[in-house]
């Protein structure tokens, strides 16, 4: 029973969480491989649109303790992830899928809400204590099922694995949500552009995979769309919220398909 125990001591929320130092030095050095792997657009226009919704929206957070840096990735996959300390990555295919301003504050406001609320941070501590958890539900196994059943042991230590880590994912994803439709319209940002963006997702993703729910790294997209629209209907929006921004999103659209050397063919 001691090793249950120390299992189900290892399950619960709310693991040692890293110090801003740490997560700086983890974000830094995180960034700096992704340098060598990635494919950035450099171009300053670009780069400073996206940065001045970023800015926007950390305004509107408050007071952070780190510096926050934003970068777009030159990827057609429908992508952005957030590194601990403020790195936040932007796929080009995001910014040209989104049909306006609104929709790609959206999924910005989303990747700061990661950091401001330290998620890289307290999954990166999951993710590394994952290969333990793994161990000693095998143990666990061994000792309750016996022989025979050994390898039904590491199979299930390695879906409780994945589940534990996926579950912290989940929740991470739906608080980051939240933080993103109370965030945009402080920031003057239509909240529903998250909502809109979220039924692109779905159309690109053919709809919610097969996967369980509860082995998904993310929450399934119906879930999200319904959620994030209960927290908009119960929010107080003011009037005047921006959903376009006078063309300036197209013009930036057009401006990374001629970097690209994706622009229509003539």
């Amino acid at each position: 029973m001691v090793g249950l125990a120390c299992v189900l001591l290892l399950l619960q929320p709310g693991c040692a969480t890293l110090e801003t130092r740490q997560e700086e030095e983890i974000g830094r050095d995180a960034s700096r491989e992704l340098r060598r792997e990635l494919d950035f657009v450099r171009d300053e226009w670009v780069v400073d649109y996206v940065e001045d919704i970023g800015r926007r929206i950390i305004a509107a957070a408050g007071p952070q303790p780190f510096e926050y840096h934003f970068y777009v990735v030159e990827d057609e996959s429908l992508n952005a992830f957030a590194l601990p300390a403020g790195y936040i990555y932007i796929h080009t295919a995001i910014i040209l899928e989104a049909a306006n301003v609104s929709e790609l504050a959206g999924v910005i406001g989303h990747e700061v809400g990661h950091v401001a609320l330290h998620h890289v941070a307290r999954n990166y501590n999951r993710q590394r204590n994952t290969g333990i958890v793994y161990q000693l539900l095998s143990v666990v196994a061994s000792i309750f099922v016996g022989g025979y059943a050994a390898a039904g042991g590491q199979m299930l230590g390695e879906l409780a694995a994945v589940a534990y880590v996926n579950q912290f994912t989940r929740e991470a994803e739906e608080e980051a949500d939240a933080f993103a439709v109370e965030m945009l319209p402080k920031a003057g940002y239509d909240p529903n552009g998250l909502v809109t963006f979220f039924d692109t997702m779905k159309v690109q993703s053919g709809g919610d995979s097969g996967v369980p729910t509860f082995l998904s790294s993310h929450p399934a997209t119906d879930d999200r769309i319904q959620s994030t629209a209960a927290l908009i209907a119960d929010a107080t929006l003011v009037p005047g919220l921006r959903t376009d921004d006078g063309g300036q999103l197209e013009i930036i659209q057009r401006r990374i398909q001629l970097l690209t050397r994706r622009a229509d063919a003539r």
